[in-house]
């Protein structure tokens, strides 16, 4: 049986992040030293069920917009809840906005970021292949999302009343932004910036970090992206 390969995807049809050709690149030569192929897409067409059969994982670089068709998405549920595995890398977190399942599967919608500066993750979890590598309090300079609520399903960000949903209790926050660290980030004290889930018997992991093109450059975070991978792919 060949080795299940990671299938990149690209496609944006709202806003195009730079960084996007590095990040393809960077994914590919981790992919390769897990010992996988890897394959760089803008083809809608390629979310088949015939297609992602053939995939250990399946990552959103910097998607934004609506970027699958309707059999696209069909297709792409069907392989997460059958046991296959998404990363979600940075502006991921805006794409399919008229897709239920997928704001569901993220737990949250992007909603915003300031501008580009410094600032401090807090590593809340180094027991995970993600965030292993990553010191404690990491300096980090990034777009620092904010978004529509919390991850975890509970209420909007600053507070608020709406109880925990229990369907998205199971997000494993891994790290969170320091917000007192940088200048507009709405979310207090509680900033997710890094979670995990499973889904049925499928696995999701998000990153809101990579905007810029040196990050895919940066031994810290293309450590972070490996050890996902090596978490969605276990």
């Amino acid at each position: 049986m060949p080795t299940p390969d990671v299938l990149i995807y690209t496609r944006t049809t709202g806003y195009r992040h730079d960084s996007i050709p590095d990040g393809a690149a960077a994914l590919t030569e981790l992919a390769h030293e897990l010992g996988r192929k890897a394959q760089v897409t803008e083809d809608p067409e390629v979310f088949t069920p015939g297609r992602l059969a053939e995939c250990a994982v399946v990552v959103l670089l910097s998607t934004t917009g609506n970027v699958l068709t309707p059999e696209g998405r069909a297709a792409l549920e069907a392989y997460l809840r059958g046991g296959g595995a998404l990363l979600a890398v940075h502006a991921a977190a805006n794409a399919e906005p008229d897709w239920p399942f997928y704001g569901e599967l993220l737990g949250t919608r992007f909603d915003g970021h300031p501008e580009i500066q410094p600032g401090i993750v807090l590593v809340d979890d180094q027991d995970h292949p993600a965030t292993a590598p990553l010191p404690a309090r990491w300096a980090w300079t990034d777009e620092w999302y904010n978004f529509t609520s919390d991850p975890r399903g509970g209420g909007r960000p600053g507070g608020g009343e709406e109880p925990v949903d229990p369907a998205k209790s199971c997000v494993r926050i891994l790290a969170q932004a320091d917000e007192t660290s940088y200048r507009g980030g709405t979310h207090g004290d509680d900033h997710p910036l890094v979670w995990c889930r499973e889904i049925d018997g499928g696995r999701v992991f998000f990153t809101a970090l990579g905007h810029a093109s040196e990050t895919y450059r940066d031994p810290v975070f293309r450590a972070h992206l490996s050890g996902a991978l090596t978490w969605l792919t276990a």
